[in-house]
């Protein structure tokens, strides 16, 4: 068996070792310092005596180095190799950072539960389950608890333990999910500890009552873990909560980014804020109170125009020359610039109103309206007043559908109001069948 030493001892890069087999392009190599990809840390990066490490996995016990071609040595032959450095760094930066933003959910969630973590290039994400979903004060909590831990400068520590000992550890993180490569099909488990030091983020000097606890502060974080660790937060730099989901049942995704990215998130977040706060002739910090105001002056615009636009639409109704079918008085016409929901409120007002008021008019206000949309994708709307809908069969759901049967379309309603929408065919012939039928 060949156990990768790089969880052990994360800041080798360069080492020399034996070649223990080749088969094609996948080498293995009688000790090595590649991590192999493993619950959710992406394998190392680097090269065997110059060619290219594509892959590193763990199959059968062994650590196998995929490389980009076969190899020229063989079974007993040394070679020198390199683990690309800025990766490995990002890696294991991110990874003890995952640790460090569990250890603040440890502080901010109840009933909290690890289920899973992945490291991307561009973002890391921990899945929590929660007794409830996290909101956006949640998010900015654990960032800030997160980076007051990297501030801190807490202790990372590790060290193999029996399994029984381990899972005996007091507030463990311990699943099938965190057991991937911290048991190496062993009965011992690694265990990662991040020390702790205070008390929700804030540092025992500041606090006379809490500078006699920090010797018996609780660890920020315990977890089993097969992955490469700093050896302190303070190397973590940043830390830049993004987002968060929902992937399952009862999980919370936190996605967060670390390091160069956190920092240009932070300046984008920075410049995005000052541009707001220029624009809204505010400070910063009086954002939030200078939105509310915009907001509720953008509610009151919206519904004075949402009262212009029914009032347009209802002068609009009451132009429609009017018709009798049957013995009932329709206005029928055409509407632009309308949608048919919008079309319900004005024709019911002009229904109950003062009517139509051109030379064909009958009474003091139709019994029925008929607006047809104009553009290229026609449709009909028609209301019936209460007084009249189920008179002598006058139903305006079956008018609606006696017009989609004569032009297409679909649609549906009530005795009092229908709509109907993809007629083919031009809105002025529309209004002509209904005026003619």
């Amino acid at each position: 068996m060949t156990a990768s030493r790089a969880p052990a001892e994360p800041e080798v890069r360069e080492f020399e070792a034996t070649v223990e087999s080749v088969d094609g392009r996948e080498v293995v190599l009688r000790e090595t310092f590649f991590y192999a990809e493993s619950g959710g840390q992406p394998a190392d990066r680097g090269t065997i005596d110059g060619a290219l490490v594509e892959d590193v996995t763990e199959r059968d016990g062994q650590v196998v180095h995929v490389l980009e071609r076969a190899p020229s040595y063989s079974s007993g032959d040394r070679v020198s190799a390199v683990v690309d450095d800025a990766f490995r760094t990002y890696c294991t930066r991110a990874h003890t950072a995952s640790h460090v933003l569990y250890g603040a959910a440890r502080r901010t969630c109840e009933d909290l539960g690890y289920a899973g973590f992945d490291i991307s290039p561009e973002k890391v994400r921990v899945d929590l389950t929660t007794a409830e979903p996290l909101d956006d004060d949640d998010l900015v909590e654990l960032e800030r608890l997160a980076n007051r831990a990297v501030w801190d400068s807490l202790p990372v520590s590790w060290e193999t333990l029996p399994e029984e000992e381990a899972r005996a550890v007091d507030g463990i993180a311990f699943n099938t999910k965190t057991e991937e490569g911290a048991m190496s099909g062993s009965e011992a488990v690694r265990v990662v500890t991040i020390a702790g030091g205070g008390r929700n983020g804030v540092d025992a000097s500041d606090d006379a009552s809490l500078a006699e606890a920090v010797g018996a502060a609780p660890a920020w974080d315990v977890a089993a873990c097969g992955g490469t660790h700093v050896r302190n937060t303070s190397e973590i730099g940043p830390i830049s909560v993004l987002d968060r989901s929902n992937p399952g049942e009862g999980v919370t995704r936190v996605e967060f980014a670390v390091g160069p990215t956190a920092i240009d998130r932070n300046a984008a977040v920075h410049a995005a804020a000052l541009d707001a706060a220029t624009s809204l002739d505010a400070r910063i910090g009086d954002l939030p109170e200078a939105v509310s105001r915009l907001r509720e002056e953008v509610d009151r615009l919206e519904g004075s125009l949402d009262e212009a636009r029914t009032e347009l639409l209802e002068a609009r109704l009451a132009e429609f020359r009017t018709t009798v079918v049957d013995g009932t008085t329709w206005a029928v016409g055409t509407v632009g610039d309308a949608d048919p929901n919008d079309l319900r409120g004005p024709a019911e007002a002009l229904l109950g109103g003062s009517g139509a008021s051109d030379d064909d008019a009958v009474g003091d206000a139709p019994d029925a309206v008929a607006a047809v949309g104009e553009g290229d994708a026609p449709f009909v709307v028609v209301a019936v007043a209460d007084g009249v809908a189920g008179a002598d069969g006058l139903d305006a759901g079956a008018v609606v559908s006696a017009v989609t049967d004569e032009f297409g379309g679909g649609g549906g309603g009530g005795p009092t109001f229908a709509q109907g929408g993809g007629l083919d065919a031009d809105p002025d012939a529309v209004v002509a069948w209904l005026r003619d039928r």
